[in-house]
């Protein structure tokens, strides 16, 4: 299969727009062509998940990119660093890593990006719209994107995605075409107590099943008595993209691309159609935590970063009250959502509780806990999958609520009579 490439395409490519361009071209033709493309499309936006510093390789791609001169064509976000350079010596990371983490962060704002330093684009003035064509990387973005949104990216990974805000061009291959969004997999939900529904900690418990059993096919999911919030969405998607390569679901009546279940599928039959009952959830929620006592050492929110209404949420729950002096409280978020709720008095109840604050990194990716802090609680699915194996800490999930609760008690504490009923 040939690649068709437009004058303009073309005229990049032999670097009439400079080197950075030609430089960027010649690794998006190539790709292109691995991936079997036809052609190349516009984007109208970008995220870039490459500025998360990993080591020399990566800080050595973006610091050539922006010594030839790179700028970006189109509005472009930039996902979390690997340094927040605010609190960074609060923690334990090393003060080389914080300077390779900032020479990253300098490389990539020096192209006209947007410094976002968020896992959250969509929580910005940057989110894409309905049908837009994007090249997003960050596994959660992705997947909200196109999910919540019904904006049209494929997984775009490090070092290549820069590359596509450079050209302001994709591969129009798989999610960005309309025939490769249909629903394969449907996922009725059976007996689900509404209460369960309404609860916080049922959607990453619901994402890390559906992509378990998922991977990378689309799923239609059917059988919700309620209309989940967006941060519930958000939840599920991240937990989903994290367990299994998940980068679209549809949840019938609720999702923009599945306003019926003929829509969702585009009037084909399911591949294959999964009963999902309290037993598949529970063993699914009993994954996540992989701790065998009750010891706590820190409680970490926020991944993906903490929303406005997740801080208003939050703040109720431990006004008037401070944590245990034992435990730590941690709560990642980005630059934005951080200074509107400073704004809105969230911030100040947290300290007064005892609270820290991370902006512009996530706990993953950059090397901030010391090795007394082994274990871990979090309300996160997708931090309770990568812990254990990223960061070698023993993990325990649950609630926000059983969150806070264990952070006053000093020990993991848990309310299981929705799970049990």
């Amino acid at each position: 299969m040939t690649l068709q490439l437009s004058d303009k395409d073309k005229a990049m490519l032999r670097g009439d727009e400079g080197p950075a361009t030609m430089m960027a071209m010649s690794i998006l033709v190539r790709m292109a062509e691995v991936s079997g493309a036809k052609e190349l499309l516009d984007i109208s936006g970008a995220h870039i998940d490459s500025t998360v510093y990993i080591g020399e390789a990566g800080l050595e791609f973006a610091e050539r990119l922006a010594s030839l001169g790179a700028r970006v064509r189109v509005p472009t976000t930039l996902n979390v660093s690997g340094l927040d350079e605010h609190h960074w010596r609060e923690w334990a990371v090393n003060a080389e890593w914080a300077r390779q983490a900032k020479r990253q962060m300098d490389a990539y704002a020096s192209m006209g990006t947007i410094p976002t330093w968020t896992c959250a684009p969509y929580q910005t003035s940057e989110r894409p719209q309905f049908g837009q064509q994007i090249a997003w990387g960050e596994s959660n973005a992705i997947v909200f994107a196109n999910s919540v949104i019904g904006a049209r990216t494929e997984r775009y990974p490090d070092l290549f995605d820069i590359c596509c805000a450079i050209t302001g061009r994709a591969p129009a291959i798989g999610l960005h075409l309309t025939e490769n969004r249909a629903g394969e997999l449907l996922l009725r939900l059976k007996d689900i107590p509404r209460a369960l529904q309404d609860a916080d900690d049922f959607y990453p418990v619901l994402g890390h099943f559906i992509g378990k059993i998922a991977r990378d096919r689309i799923s239609v999911i059917d059988g919700l008595a309620v209309s989940p919030a967006e941060d519930s969405l958000k939840a599920l998607g991240a937990a989903a993209a994290s367990s299994g390569g998940v980068a679209l679901f549809h949840v019938v009546g609720v999702t923009p691309e599945a306003p019926t279940m003929d829509a969702a599928f585009q009037n084909l039959s399911p591949r294959e159609t999964v009963d999902v009952t309290m037993d598949l959830l529970r063993e699914a929620r009993r994954d996540l935590t992989h701790t065998e006592d009750d010891e706590l050492d820190m409680v970490v929110l926020g991944s993906p970063h903490f929303s406005l209404t997740e801080f208003k949420t939050l703040a109720p729950l431990v006004a008037g009250k401070r944590k245990n002096p034992r435990v730590k409280f941690l709560v990642t978020s980005s630059r934005a959502m951080t200074q509107l709720a400073k704004q809105a008095g969230y911030l100040d109840v947290l300290q007064a509780f005892g609270a820290q604050l991370t902006v512009d990194t996530c706990i993953l990716t950059t090397p901030m806990l010391p090795p007394e802090i082994q274990r871990l609680m979090t309300n996160s699915a997708k931090f309770a999958y990568y812990t254990p194996g990223l960061l070698g800490r023993q993990m325990a999930f649950g609630s926000l609520k059983d969150c806070v609760n264990s952070a006053i008690e000093g020990r993991i504490v848990r309310d299981e009579s929705l799970w049990l009923s």
